[in-house]
């Protein structure tokens, strides 16, 4: 049988663009750089809107970029290769180590609504109560709030930064009024950003949810348009459970075959083929213990 492969370079632009003014402007001040956030963010709640968007998708990617940077913040050198490794390789009864709990401490924030019992999943260290603490300490605009949010932390529990960061997101959501967390202000933020407090501390946070802001409704529409390209191969994918596969790369950042629920020569197999109609990519650059992700 002879596929018809799709281009990724297809007019997939379904998605609204950022206005260039949003993230080209030069500002200064804290009400300039407040509207230019407000704007961004906005822009970015209309692409989340949008149905051809893979949110799961989405949410996970980001979640590796933020466990990235906390890593850098903690002074390790793990990226992202390294982190994928680190949680899609572990195996039963192994320790995913401290650049591992972080990222794994991210995906699980991601994976669920924002819920006290949600977030007690992924900072597993610290009490329900205390997560809620913090939470009620954010007051005012959704960026205002969820500075304050990470500075309420960051104060009580100075080397908490990986809970400080996702509870600034969970903020943020739950004042968008976003059903999940979406990873945004970490990967805008730079280390001594967490040292700073007051309106310097919200200043970094307004400038770094205009720059994550402008990289997540960049990354939507590459997603979009390789989500499609997946989505477009799929009904002719012959192996059984091939449907479900699909479903697991379009929610998952990355996918270790024997994580597809098919036996492991059948879903090596799987993976092969995907690559070669140029729907999944391989992420590893090995021949062994390979991942694989749209």
């Amino acid at each position: 049988m002879t596929y018809v492969r799709h281009a990724l370079t297809d007019d997939f632009e379904t998605l609204p663009r950022m206005p260039a003014w949003v993230t080209f402007a030069r500002a200064e001040t804290l009400e300039d750089v407040a509207f230019l956030s407000g704007a961004a963010l906005n822009h970015l709640h209309l692409v989340l809107r949008r149905e051809e968007v893979p949110q799961a998708l989405l949410r996970d990617r980001l979640a590796l970029r933020a466990a990235e940077a906390c890593v850098a913040f903690s002074g390790r050198s793990e990226r992202a290769g390294e982190l994928r490794d680190a949680v899609h390789l572990l195996r039963p009864g192994d320790l995913p180590g401290p650049s591992g709990e972080a990222y794994l401490a991210w995906r699980r924030a991601v994976e669920r609504p924002v819920s006290i019992k949600a977030l007690g999943r992924a900072l597993s260290a610290f009490e329900p109560d205390r997560i809620a603490r913090w939470l009620d300490a954010g007051q005012g605009s959704p960026v205002t709030r969820a500075a304050m949010v990470l500075e309420a932390v960051l104060c009580e529990a100075p080397r908490a930064d990986v809970a400080g960061l996702i509870l600034a997101d969970a903020a943020l959501a739950q004042a968008l009024g976003w059903d999940h967390l979406v990873p945004l202000l970490t990967a805008g933020l730079k280390r001594a950003d967490l040292r700073k407090h007051g309106d310097d501390l919200r200043l970094a946070c307004l400038r770094a949810f205009v720059s994550s802001a402008f990289e997540a409704v960049r990354l939507s529409t590459d997603l979009v348009r390789r989500a499609a390209h997946l989505k477009a191969v799929a009904p002719n994918l012959r192996a059984k459970a091939a449907g479900d596969a699909v479903v697991m790369f379009l929610t998952r950042d990355a996918v270790a075959p024997s994580a597809l629920p098919l036996p492991d020569r059948a879903a090596r197999r799987l993976c092969d083929r995907l690559v070669d109609l140029g729907a999944v990519r391989e992420l590893t650059g090995r021949d062994t213990f390979r991942l694989y992700g749209v």
